[in-house]
């Protein structure tokens, strides 16, 4: 079986990495710190974008989402400093404009096949709508965490196993999975956004499901294998 060369960009936990390998393909993880998944050979840790004209069949980014996100907006206006050292007014708005260079550079790079994943923000209006918003119910993890995909080159994703999120199962509420509205009903505090604040939060906050990652590694391997 032919293997592909997979660029995981921004990625420290493998995750993604392991789920390409399992495949048998070539994939490699890239970070500026170093990886957390176990196996430092499969990991190239520098800045991404030196690593981008290497030669990859497909790449998969996780580019950084602090000064992307919507969530976040209200930082963006000019205010006092904050003790706790996060970045107000022309500082923030400096580090997004940062954020969005780097994210069309991963977006315009000469990799055939990629995908760019980041959560709803400013892309959506800066570059263009995502192809794609996906759930971890739709693979397999009763958690809800939209994802948008920007996808060049590949089909979008496939679900793989819906299953009941967490915190209507813990609400008892009526609900369609077809049209699911995360903000009708309140979420349990096992959900992501309840973490308790610590150092590791936003790392394990950026941790991609397991059931993404193979779905990912199944689906577009097989694309790209029986494509050609």
């Amino acid at each position: 079986m032919k293997k592909l060369k997979v660029l995981i960009g921004c990625e420290f936990s493998q995750i993604v990495t392991k789920a390409f390998r399992d495949k048998g393909h070539e994939a490699y993880s890239c970070d500026i710190i170093p990886a957390e998944g176990g196996h430092p050979e499969w990991h190239i840790q520098d800045d991404v974008l030196k690593h981008l004209d290497d030669g990859w069949d497909l790449g998969i980014f996780h580019p950084p989402c602090t000064y992307l996100t919507n969530t976040a907006n209200k930082w963006l206006k000019d205010q006092p400093a904050r003790k706790s050292g996060v970045l107000v007014g022309q500082e923030r708005r400096k580090a997004r404009l940062e954020a969005i260079d780097f994210f069309k550079k991963l977006y315009y790079c000469d990799i055939p096949h990629k995908c760019i994943e980041n959560p709803t923000g400013c892309m959506s209006t800066v570059l263009r709508k995502p192809d794609q918003i996906i759930q971890p119910w739709m693979f397999g993890h009763p958690e809800t965490k939209s994802t948008c995909l920007w996808i060049k080159g590949l089909p979008l994703l496939i679900s793989t196993k819906i299953v009941t999120p967490e915190y209507l199962i813990a609400k008892n509420k009526k609900y369609s999975l077809t049209h699911y509205n995360p903000v009708l009903s309140k979420r349990s505090k096992n959900h992501l956004d309840f973490l308790p604040t610590s150092k590791n939060r936003s790392k394990i906050r950026s941790l991609t499901f397991s059931g993404i990652a193979e779905a990912m590694s199944s689906q577009w391997s097989k694309y790209l294998l029986t494509s050609e």
